[in-house]
């Protein structure tokens, strides 16, 4: 069964793999690499429950639009019969603020599996669109192709909801919960779940995350269940 088994959770600032970038007066260039012991990907592990190394770049404009790219290494499409070894996302948008105290971001998502040659490609594109208010953020993300090589699937969505507690000397707090709808294959939709705390040591951040779901279909090379309860340790450094 084809699927996306995974995105990054985050490194918790991060559970988004990147695509969400701070609104900024002027033009801005950053940088970010680092690396996961499991890169999970709306609680799917990308990568059978192994290590991954990502990194990234971003450009904020002033006013409030952005680009960037972000890559990550995988296994999932191996052990699908395919041929990539890599992710590579990217991704464009805009963030403003609606009222004071209220911020929104709306933007376009291409995720792109190089060379992949798996029957249905699992290249796919959503597009997004993101309400802030405080600490939350309730996004909406909607695939306008087939989603990560399910069949017939275009249409299919994910919503979640994420927090971020500043807990003081850089720590932060990210509990997420979100719902996967696989349209057209039944069995592949669930929820997933991640609690990750990290903390900003100028610009290198280490976490720690627990993550799951639960859906026990989605497998990996030895019947792994790739969708199980478990702690992914990172590290990533921005400049």
């Amino acid at each position: 069964m084809a699927k996306k088994t995974l995105t990054a959770v985050a490194i918790a600032v991060a559970a988004t793999g990147g695509a969400l970038v701070p609104t900024v007066s002027q033009a801005q260039l950053a940088f970010n690499v680092g690396a996961v012991t499991d890169y999970r990907y709306r609680g799917i592990s990308q990568t059978r429950l192994k290590p991954a190394l990502q990194g990234g770049v971003d450009y904020g404009f002033a006013g409030g639009f952005y680009v960037g790219t972000w890559a990550s290494t995988i296994k999932w499409i191996k052990d699908g019969g395919g041929d990539a070894d890599v992710e590579i996302d990217f991704y464009g948008g805009y963030k403003g603020t609606i009222v004071e105290g209220i911020g929104f971001d709306v933007g376009l998502l291409n995720y792109v599996y190089p060379s992949n040659d798996l029957s249905t490609s699992p290249d796919t594109t959503e597009i997004y669109g993101a309400l802030t208010y405080g600490p939350a953020t309730l996004k909406y993300s909607h695939a306008v192709t087939n989603l990560f090589g399910f069949f017939d699937s275009k249409n299919s969505f994910y919503v979640d909801l994420s927090a971020g507690f500043d807990l003081g000397s850089g720590l932060m707090l990210t509990p997420h919960l979100g719902y996967q709808k696989v349209k057209n294959t039944s069995g592949a939709s669930y929820t997933d779940y991640s609690l990750a705390i990290s903390k900003d040591f100028n610009g290198l951040v280490p976490s720690l995350a627990i993550v799951g779901t639960d859906n026990d279909n989605y497998r990996g090379r030895d019947n792994k269940n790739l969708g199980k309860t478990g702690l992914v340790l990172g590290v990533k450094y921005n400049f």
